[in-house]
């Protein structure tokens, strides 16, 4: 992880990146700053009323023609009732514009971050957690909102304190204000000083925080795999071990940041007391008057015990902007491989080629080596070779997923380096071996192929997917809640619906990579019906493992190492005597 950014320069950059809300900030921050003003007013009446009560028709008011003490007294009470109702009017318009303006960026950011990770290279999550993704996305983000929505006003209000106050103390006693006033500068610097220490600290909090949320995550979607090794109590130590460092980082910045509430504590104790005594001998010597005094008295505590929640304050302004940093260096992720390129039309009769295709995931080891397949409009051929000689790579490589280190692929007359991803995948239908179904309903799942299709249309996909019989049978049918990644079904159903999910969409290209390897021989050959009907008139390619299901393509390609070793139909390499022939007689 690079060294932790300056805060200030954080939120400098989320306020730059928050360009559509900076009259929000801008209003937010006038609001704030009358509230405080109208909050600070009450001190000075205050004292003004002792001035009435004690010089009465020699009060400061009556210099101003209203010589009745009793008027006097009259007009502070309208003026207080007026100051009350001006604090209460920006408050609520501070509150409304900040807590809306944290709930608009809350949302934008998470949406903007997650419509961003959709378009990164899936190189990206090779290395990412996708608890680590989710923490970013969930809980920094809410980090930032809990800023937002007050710890920001906090600030604004601590500042205009200081500007306010500091104008009436050197307003009314210059000699005094200077003694007030000498705990700032130690309380900015205690400020500044903590907020360089503790930065760090808190983005290795959100950091550890992104780690156990990607245990907690994995564990949960493997909870099945822990049970079945009754390794229980080994990932609960896991835990433990991730939630103690977690406690421990912590730890750090609370110790670091918890230091600096003392410090501000003296030094306004030390500012409390110049006021008391000196003003206090100012009055008694009649230099100063007793009403300002009081004045003076008040708005010291006014000033400065509100700066002992500053710390609390730099604490939340810490944790926002390490999670600020967090969001925007995942929103601020180059895209390569997913960039929009105009649309193009695609003429599906020439067929798909790979040629001299080369490729390696970035370790510079060669996955794939000088790859030549055609695959004819309308035929099927099938990629078939041993676990992991590179046969689900290249079907990665046409769906875009990856960047051929060399070489070529044409679809449908077209080089897809031009393409646009999305128009690309939308030509293509995947069955996998890995079946990922979403927590809803089985309607929710097929229709996913093809959204705003009709009950109809769904009932059709499934039937010829041979998925409707069992589906019929359920209680809820269509509407039966499968759970998260379809748990409730069996590993047939689930690649039944798969299926279905694909012929709903009526793709002219289909991929089937292993799509009945986790099957029995009996839903295997149930699902091999469904892909028979599935691919007629379509242009297929077929990943396996188990070549009898594509015994009956055009072309078999037998990879190797990364390198296609023979290919022709399955009689031809049969009697070739070579790869093929081997993995037809291997026993299983």
């Amino acid at each position: 992880m690079s060294q932790a950014k300056s805060s200030f320069s954080s939120f400098r950059r989320l306020f730059s990146y928050s360009h559509n809300h900076k009259k929000d900030f801008y209003l937010g921050s006038l609001f704030s700053f009358l509230n405080k003003t109208f909050d600070i007013a009450p001190e000075i009446l205050i004292g003004i009323a002792i001035d009435v009560v004690a010089n009465q028709e020699k009060s400061f008011l009556a210099r101003w023609g209203i010589v009745e003490p009793i008027d006097q007294l009259i007009l502070l009470s309208v003026l207080t009732l007026a100051i009350w109702m001006f604090e209460s009017l920006f408050e609520y318009l501070l509150l409304l514009k900040w807590r809306g303006l944290a709930q608009s960026l809350q949302h934008e950011f998470r949406t903007e971050a997650y419509n961003h990770l959709q378009k990164l290279d899936m190189a990206f999550f090779e290395d990412k957690s996708t608890g680590g993704l989710v923490s970013i996305l969930n809980d920094d983000i809410n980090q930032l909102e809990r800023f937002l929505n007050g710890g920001i006003n906090s600030l604004i209000q601590v500042f205009t304190s200081v500007l306010l106050i500091g104008a009436v103390f050197f307003a009314l006693a210059p000699g005094i204000a200077v003694f007030a006033f000498l705990p700032i500068p130690v309380i900015l610097w205690g400020a500044f000083y903590f907020q360089k220490r503790a930065a760090p600290l808190y983005l290795d909090v959100r950091e550890k925080a992104g780690q156990i949320g990607a245990r907690l995550a994995n564990n949960i979607s493997g909870m099945a795999t822990i049970r079945s090794f009754t390794a229980e109590i080994f990932e609960s130590k896991k835990i433990a071990t991730d939630s103690l460092t977690y406690l421990r980082a912590n730890r750090a910045a609370i110790k670091v940041s918890s230091a600096f509430n003392p410090l501000i504590r003296m030094a306004v104790l030390l500012g409390f007391i110049a006021t008391f005594v000196l003003g206090g001998k100012m009055a008694l010597e009649g230099s100063l008057n007793v009403g300002f005094y009081g004045v003076l008295v008040f708005l010291t505590q006014r000033l400065l015990w509100p700066l002992t929640g500053l710390a609390d304050t730099i604490d939340l302004f810490e944790r926002a902007m390490a999670s600020a940093d967090r969001v925007l260096d995942l929103i601020n992720t180059p895209v390569n491989l997913e960039k929009t390129r105009p649309k193009q039309s695609y003429d599906h009769s020439l067929g798909i080629r790979f040629e001299g295709l080369t490729f390696s995931y970035g370790n510079d080891v060669p996955v794939l080596k000088n790859i030549n397949i055609h695959v004819p409009a309308g035929k099927t051929i099938a990629i078939v070779g041993p676990t992991g000689s590179g046969k689900s790579t290249i079907t990665k490589l046409l769906l875009g997923f990856y960047k051929p280190t060399s070489g070529e692929i044409e679809f449908a007359g077209r080089d897809i380096k031009t393409c646009d991803p999305q128009d690309l995948r939308s030509q293509i239908g995947l069955v996998s071996q890995d079946v990922f179904l979403f927590h809803g309903t089985i309607f929710e799942n097929i229709v996913y192929g093809k959204p705003g299709a009709s009950r109809e249309e769904v009932i059709a996909a499934a039937r010829k997917a041979h998925a409707w019989e069992f589906i019929e049978r359920l209680p809820q049918g269509l509407d039966t809640l499968i759970g998260e990644r379809g748990q409730k079904l069996s590993g047939g159903q689930r690649q039944r619906l798969s299926l279905a999910r694909v012929i709903l969409k009526d793709p002219p290209v289909l991929i089937l990579d292993e799509a009945t390897s986790a099957v029995d021989n009996e839903t295997e050959s149930i699902i091999q019906a469904s892909l028979a009907e599935a691919t007629l008139g379509r242009t297929t390619i077929v990943i396996a493992h188990r070549l009898s299901t594509v015994t009956m393509a055009d072309t078999i390609y037998v990879v190797v190492a990364g390198q296609i070793v023979e290919s022709g139909t399955h009689e031809e390499l049969l009697r070739m005597k070579k790869a093929y022939f081997q993995l037809w007689t291997a026993p299983l």
